[in-house]
């Protein structure tokens, strides 16, 4: 039980010490590297999931009855939207891709004097 609190409040001073110039670099690191890869992935969330619902929505229409309003026409018209939907989805990795490595060439000459910086190099 002791040890466990010794390791607390070490843990909680350290919190409260000022951070060396290493661990203030490393974390300007992490930083670059969540603003390089948040764009990407909260594109790729948001269009997947727009996609998926598309898919799906082109699903129900061309195998339920939720067209019954357009009749004949409700299965072909789910086809076309299921496709729509469909492409949506297959392209969504290539497009996140295609982000991520834009915004890493934006920020690489950045991350790499930092990181050789922190590793001394």
């Amino acid at each position: 039980m002791e040890n466990m609190q010794r390791k607390l409040t070490q843990a909680i001073k350290e919190s409260y010490e000022t951070p060396t110039q290493e661990q203030t670099d490393v974390n300007k690191l992490l930083k670059l590297d969540q603003k390089v890869k948040a764009p990407a992935e909260i594109f790729a969330y948001a269009f997947g999931s727009v996609g998926a619902l598309v898919l799906g929505g082109g699903m129900s229409l061309a195998m339920t009855n939720i067209g019954a309003t357009l009749g004949a026409l409700a299965m072909p018209i789910g086809i076309c939207v299921g496709v729509v939907g469909l492409a949506m989805v297959s392209a969504n990795y290539f497009i996140y891709k295609s982000i991520l490595k834009r915004r890493k060439d934006k920020y690489r000459a950045e991350i790499l004097e930092l990181s050789s910086r922190i590793l001394g190099e």
